[in-house]
Order: C-alpha cells, then sequence, then structure tokens
C-alpha cells in the first residue's frame, strides 16, 4: 500500500509534457504546473501561448516563476529512487508517428485530431476525452501527413473542395482564388465520392461474377476441345492402322502369287517392303508425337510445342520395280504399280487438307473473334473520363470530365508535370488493359481519337499524338480520316460521321476504330505488341467552340 501511495504521488508531480518529474516546476495561470524548459519550448513552437492540458489560451504571455513549494515537494518524491520510465515499446520509433506534445524522447501517438492537427499519445489525449471542449473534434488514427490538411497559402484548415480545379481548398481560398469556382464541403465532396466508389466496387465485383462465368465456360470449352482431339487422334489412328494393315495384306497377297520368280525379283520387293515399312514406322513416330501435343492442356505449352515440330517429311517414291515376270504375271505387276501411285498421290493430296484444318484449329483457339455488332461492342463498353491534370490549358472540361471544348483563352490550371504543351490535347484518367470499347461524337471541324501510354505526357512538339511510337491516332481532317503513328501518316477511306468507337485488345495487340452508325464501320486496325497500359486521348485544333465527348454507353 505504502509503495502504491509513492507511485501516486510521482504521477500527481509529473510533467504532462515530458512525462517525467517536474523541473524547475512551474505553476501557469490555468492552474497546471510543467517543468519551466518544456512550457518555454511548447509555447515556442506552437507560437500560442496555451495549456497543453485544458488548452486555455493566454493574452499576452504569462510570465513564469518557479514554485518553490513544489519543487521542495520533488526533490523530496526523487529521494524515494522509484521513478518509473515509460517502457521501450511505448516510445516512438523511426516508421511511428510521434506525440507532438512529449518532449525529450517521445511516446507513440495513439490518436490524431483532425480540428487540432496534432498527434497526442495515451496520456495528453485524455483532455480530448474528458472535456466538453473536445467532443466535436475528430479523432483518427496516428498520421504523418496532417500539415498536408494545412493550406499553404492561408496556414488554414482545408475543409473545402473546389470542383472545378479538383483540389482541397480552405475557406479564404473560396472567396479569393477559387472565387466563382463550384465549391462544396471536403464532407460533401467525400459522400459523392463515396457513392462512386461504391459504385465503382459493384461494377467490379459484377466483372468479377462474368469473369468466373467465364472461366466456366473455357474450362468447358478446354474439356470439349480434349475430348474432340482424343476422338479424333483415336480414329484416325484406327484408320491408317486399316490403311497400313490393308497394304501389307495386299504386299502379303502379291508376294504369294509371286513366290515362284526368280531369287533377285523378290529381293527387290523386299527392298520395297522395307522401304515402305520405313516410312510407316515414320508416319507412326509423328502420330505418337502429334498425340501427346494434342493431349496437352496447358495452352501455352501446346502452343510452343506445336510450333516447334519439325515437319514431317515428304513421301520419296520407291524405286521404280523393274521385274521380269512370267508372261502371266504381267497384268499384276502393272495393276500393283498403278495402285501404289494412285494411293500416293491421294495421301499426299489429303495430307494437306488435314494440316490446314489442325492449324484452322489452332486459330481459332488462340485467337478470339472481334465483336461484329454494336452490341457485341457495348459488352466492352468503359466509362471514360478525362484528367484535368493532362489538359492542355485551352481545353475546357465539363459534363463531369467527359467533354472537352476548344477555348480562344486558357484556363487556370494548377502548374502539373502531366500537363500537355501541345496544342489541344487531354488524356483519360482511366488506364485501359484487356479488352475495351468506348465511343466518341463531336461537333465542329474535326477532332483526333488517340490512345497513348501515360509518359507520353509533358512538354515537347514530339509529345503530340502520332507523332512518336507512345501513341496511335486517328485523325478526322475536315472531310476524311487519317491514320497516324510514329510520324507516319496514312490516308483512311471510309464514310465520315460525328461518332467514332474504338475497340482494343490489349492482350492480342489489336486498336480497331469504327465508324458508328446502326451498322459498325471498320476504318482502321492496327496489329501491334503493347507493352504498358494505355490511355484514351482527344485533340482539338481547328476551330473555338469545336467539341469532343466520350459517350456514355449502356
Amino acid at each position: 500500500m505504502a509503495q502504491r501511495g509513492v507511485q501516486l504521488d510521482r504521477e500527481t508531480f509529473s510533467c504532462s509534457i515530458c512525462l517525467d518529474l517536474l523541473k524547475d516546476p512551474v505553476a501557469i495561470p490555468c492552474g497546471h504546473s510543467y517543468c519551466m524548459n518544456c512550457i518555454k519550448e511548447f509555447w515556442d513552437e506552437k507560437k500560442i501561448h496555451s495549456c497543453p492540458q485544458c488548452r486555455e489560451t493566454f493574452t499576452p504571455r504569462p510570465v513564469l516563476l518557479k514554485n518553490t513549494m513544489l519543487s521542495v515537494l520533488v526533490e523530496e518524491l526523487k529521494k524515494t529512487g522509484l521513478q518509473a520510465a515509460p517502457a521501450d515499446h511505448c516510445y516512438a520509433g523511426p516508421e511511428d508517428v510521434a506525440c507532438d506534445v512529449c518532449t525529450g524522447r517521445k511516446l507513440k501517438a495513439l490518436k490524431s485530431c483532425l480540428v487540432c492537427l496534432v498527434s497526442y499519445c495515451d496520456q495528453h489525449l485524455q483532455p480530448h476525452y474528458e472535456l466538453p471542449i473536445f467532443k466535436k473534434h475528430k479523432l483518427v488514427e496516428p498520421s504523418k501527413n496532417l500539415q498536408e490538411n494545412i493550406c499553404s497559402r492561408h496556414d488554414e484548415v482545408m475543409k473545402m473542395f473546389c470542383r472545378t480545379d479538383q483540389q482541397c481548398i480552405c475557406y479564404l481560398c473560396s472567396v479569393d482564388e477559387h472565387k466563382g469556382h463550384d465549391t462544396v464541403s471536403a464532407a460533401a465532396e467525400r459522400t459523392e465520392r463515396q457513392k462512386e466508389l461504391e459504385g465503382s466496387q459493384q461494377n467490379i465485383q459484377q466483372r468479377i461474377q462474368d469473369r468466373e462465368k467465364d472461366v466456366k465456360l473455357l474450362q468447358q470449352e478446354v474439356e470439349a476441345i480434349n475430348h474432340s482431339a482424343d476422338k479424333v487422334v483415336e480414329d484416325s489412328g484406327k484408320i491408317f492402322t486399316e490403311l497400313i494393315r490393308l497394304m501389307e495384306k495386299r504386299s502379303s497377297d502379291v508376294e504369294q502369287q509371286v513366290r515362284s520368280q526368280q531369287e533377285t525379283e523378290v529381293s527387290r520387293v523386299k527392298e520395297l517392303q522395307e522401304k515402305l515399312e520405313q516410312e510407316i514406322t515414320e508416319l507412326k513416330r509423328k502420330d505418337a508425337e502429334l498425340k501427346k501435343i494434342s493431349d496437352t492442356e496447358d495452352h501455352n505449352q501446346f502452343l510452343h510445342n506445336y510450333s516447334s515440330l519439325s515437319p514431317l517429311s515428304e513421301t520419296t517414291d520407291s524405286p521404280s520395280i523393274n521385274i521380269r515376270p512370267l508372261s502371266y504375271f504381267e497384268d499384276v505387276t502393272a495393276a500393283v504399280s498403278e495402285a501404289r501411285d494412285k494411293l500416293q498421290d491421294a495421301l499426299n493430296e489429303k495430307w494437306t487438307n488435314i494440316s490446314l484444318a489442325v492449324t484452322e484449329a489452332d486459330v481459332l483457339l488462340s485467337n478470339p473473334r472481334e465483336p461484329k455488332t454494336r452490341a457485341d461492342f457495348l459488352k466492352y463498353s468503359r466509362e471514360i473520363t478525362l484528367d484535368p491534370n493532362t489538359a492542355h490549358t485551352q481545353l475546357l472540361l465539363s459534363e463531369g470530365n467527359r467533354k472537352g471544348t476548344l477555348i480562344s483563352h486558357p484556363q487556370s490550371y494548377p502548374s502539373h508535370a502531366d500537363r500537355f504543351s501541345v496544342p489541344f490535347q487531354v488524356l483519360s484518367r482511366e488506364s485501359l488493359t484487356g479488352r475495351c470499347y468506348w465511343e466518341v461524337e463531336w461537333r465542329g471541324n474535326g477532332v483526333h481519337v488517340a490512345v497513348a501510354y501515360k509518359d507520353i505526357c509533358g512538354v515537347g512538339s514530339l509529345n503530340e499524338f502520332g507523332q512518336n511510337e507512345k501513341s496511335w491516332v486517328l485523325k478526322w481532317n475536315r472531310k476524311s480520316y487519317y491514320f497516324r503513328y510514329n510520324k507516319v501518316q496514312t490516308p483512311v477511306p471510309g464514310p465520315v460521321f460525328s461518332r467514332v468507337g474504338v475497340y482494343l485488345d490489349h492482350r492480342a495487340g489489336t486498336l480497331s476504330f469504327y465508324s458508328v452508325t446502326k451498322t459498325m464501320t471498320l476504318l482502321h486496325r492496327v496489329q501491334t505488341t503493347f507493352t504498358q497500359p494505355l490511355y484514351a486521348g482527344l485533340q482539338l485544333y481547328y476551330q473555338h467552340g469545336d467539341t469532343a465527348e466520350f459517350c456514355k454507353l449502356k
């Protein structure tokens, strides 16, 4: 009990800033006591003369005088030798958020206050729980980025959001440089964005379900392909076996009929037979190799093994049979030779058809068909918005950043490394991979519809769409289409309409542009290899008031 009493005394005479026993104790006007150096450093750092515990503010700055009686009591307590220090794991390390109130070795912060913009350890946090003045303060998990909530211009908390410039601002900003802009509270913007986020999550979850169904369908397709391949190999093997057996039987029949022939003629027949049997063995070996590859379940391994197949050696003609038969065998020999020649011709002709059939099956498996109807394309539709940080200053974005308008005077966009200086371009906020489809509708004298890698952004004439290896663009030049890539421009024939559809199969390396009406008219298709995610792009440059807009697709 006595030890417990000493512990209580120690806590009573501890400084709430350094959490150690008071050194040169001073009492400030609110009645709380601190080490003289601790409270001086606290006031010097914060520039506000307030109490760290109750937050009462004093003007002017109080004159600090040492409390002699309190100093004597602390010295007596020190003589007990029972000073306790926080455990090492309570102190803030390099990766931890430190308490802003602690001096000396700082403790870990338990919470951060979005109103005070200060992080507190357990002890310094208590006033937020105990005093009514702090009830409306917002406590969050400890954060090192609290100063990002302070406006660098006005040194005020940024509690508002400018939708025009897409950035957080303080109240003074809303009546100063952001005057007349579309501004709301940060909380209201968060609520709206939260709804958008939830919508995106629902969309992703739906896409996951759709993809899982696709995976099941593909698995069924794999099983069907394997079953079909196994059956074909089995059936074709039986057919070739029957042919081989038929040839062997006919050979045996001929051998029996000419058994009485001279030994040299029999030797020639056997030589011919050995060559045929070697060819048969090679065919069987090749057939077994093809069966082994056909049974491979892994698509990539199948394609790798198939491409490394050595071509089947051509059937070699057997040496002409130069037999000197008895006169009554001449017709038999001629008949056998004629049958052999026809069989070889038939096999050579049909082998081409067999090889082509196998190749076509492989193409259908490895290259999915591109959609044909607009309804098919809409299955891969993506909602696309423009990124204000990339927009040229003479492009006015509207309609939820889906529409760009060419204007005569520059906009007051904030400086950004991704902003185009090339007239008059902008990229989408969304990156594009997999299979995607979107449509662009324009009004005016022309538009450039493009896709590009994100690192095309920035300053320089080579960053214009189509002037490099990082972008592909379809241009409508008043009366006709052109396609441009890496400075090479190609005329594109086709009907000119105010809406263009773009289909991208990133994995297959296919990019197609369509003129959209009731039907889809292919304007131009690109086959390449994409090495990065792509972004949709627009460029307007003919006349002020020209517009281009990413369409909302259902």
